[in-house]
């Protein structure tokens, strides 16, 4: 029986696509870059993303090209993408930011007529639908998070459209997976616990604030340290994850450890409460959608089809660093923030840079990641600290008909 096979049958179930069960949705992700896109070739991503995305694609030893975003929610804006670029990248990679659907039946579209395949980073949209299709079935695969909306702190999946092609990449992930430690799994296993003890006992900021100090944060801020000269190096070994282990292994040491039978079924059980989490962050959303901070296209989502069961809800706020500093008194730790965005910080040796930076610079800066579990305390703390709402200073786009095309690439492997 394949590894992992339970949980990949509990996913395929649900979204009706053949999964592959994986240690984590980076892993996922690289096996789809590996599998779909040619060394050498152009990934277009938002630069509104974690660091640890840009690692993979370039472990993919592929070339990362930004593209203009939406102001509202930090996805891609198809229309605001040049002709010429179009023309020219290899591969579409979505980020669906904090659950927030990106415009996949755009996507699809342009990236069916250019002959290139579309793959969607559905890490924190597990519950996020489009008109009635759940995210993770527009493109030629996508890859999943256990540790996002069930907290479970490992796990992903990798989903396609047929067995064959799940079964050539169960074989590429059984290569890149290494062996089981007993000690990562009592970890694994024991990690979610103690964070909701945590949490329970209102010990967040003094467990916080003792982490920063005795320097546990693999993070000094929103993002990791480059180290661009050693990034530079690993350039001559891509594609390969040993090479890019340092970045991409960046708070989940074990993103492609074998997880023992321990792990596995604590993944099981939590997956099984996984609809009670959505119907929870359902109520969140509806709290914070009706705040002065929430932004238009939530509150017009919300009104059109109900609230959505984000995994962050994207609040805009003026001093959101100030703010992320004073929330830990209050008992709220705001991770997931993405800023500056990834042409700023990787710089264009690294990354094709963003035609039109603006609106990713602007989103990224002002937008707070507001856990919808945690709704009210979040909106009293708001409340208290007189936080003011931002609004962007550009206007929203029209779009623009593409009807560019490509000759279709090879697929890796075959």
């Amino acid at each position: 029986m394949p590894y992992g096979s339970r949980l990949a049958a509990m996913m395929t179930r649900r979204i009706g696509r053949e999964c592959v069960y994986t240690p984590s949705a980076r892993l996922a992700l690289y096996l789809a870059l590996r599998r779909w896109c040619r060394p050498g070739g152009r990934v277009l991503m938002s630069p509104v993303n974690d660091d640890v995305i840009l690692f993979v694609v370039l472990a993919a030893g592929l070339r990362p090209v930004q593209a203009p975003v939406s102001q509202w929610d930090g996805n891609i804006d198809p229309a605001a993408v040049p002709k010429t670029t179009w023309r020219n990248v290899d591969a579409v990679l979505t980020t669906n930011l904090y659950g927030m659907p990106d415009r996949v039946v755009e996507l699809r579209r342009r990236c069916d007529e250019l002959g290139i395949p579309l793959i969607e980073d559905a890490a924190h949209a597990i519950g996020t639908h489009v008109d009635g299709q759940p995210i993770g079935t527009f493109g030629q695969a996508a890859a999943f998070s256990l540790s996002k909306h069930v907290a479970g702190m490992a796990g992903g999946f990798l989903a396609v459209d047929d067995v064959r092609t799940r079964r050539e990449l169960e074989l590429l992930r059984d290569d890149l997976l290494t062996p089981r430690r007993l000690r990562h799994d009592l970890t694994t296993t024991l990690r979610p616990l103690a964070r909701s003890a945590v949490r329970s006992l209102h010990l967040v900021r003094p467990v916080w604030r003792t982490m920063q100090r005795l320097g546990l944060l693999e993070r000094d801020d929103f993002r990791m340290a480059l180290h661009a000269p050693r990034l530079a190096g690993s350039a001559r070994h891509a594609p390969s994850l040993a090479a890019y282990e340092p970045w991409v292994r960046v708070d989940l040491h074990g993103f492609r450890s074998r997880h023992g039978a321990l792990v596995r079924g604590q993944l099981e059980l939590r997956m099984a409460l996984l609809d009670g989490d959505l119907a929870r962050r359902r109520a969140g959303v509806s709290l914070l959608a009706g705040t002065t901070w929430a932004t238009p296209a939530l509150r017009e989502r919300t009104a059109h089809d109900g609230p959505p069961g984000l995994f962050r809800v994207p609040l805009l706020v003026h001093d959101r660093n100030a703010l992320v500093a004073r929330l830990v008194d209050h008992g709220v730790v705001a991770g997931y923030v993405y800023d500056p965005p990834l042409d700023d910080y990787a710089g264009a040796e690294f990354v094709e840079p963003s035609p039109d930076p603006s609106a990713a610079r602007w989103f990224a800066a002002h937008t707070l990641p507001a856990d919808p579990l945690l709704a009210r305390r979040i909106t009293d703390a708001l409340t208290r600290e007189l936080a003011t709402p931002a609004h962007p200073p550009i206007p929203a786009r029209t779009p623009e008909p593409d009807t560019t095309t490509k000759t279709p690439p090879t697929p890796l492997g075959q």
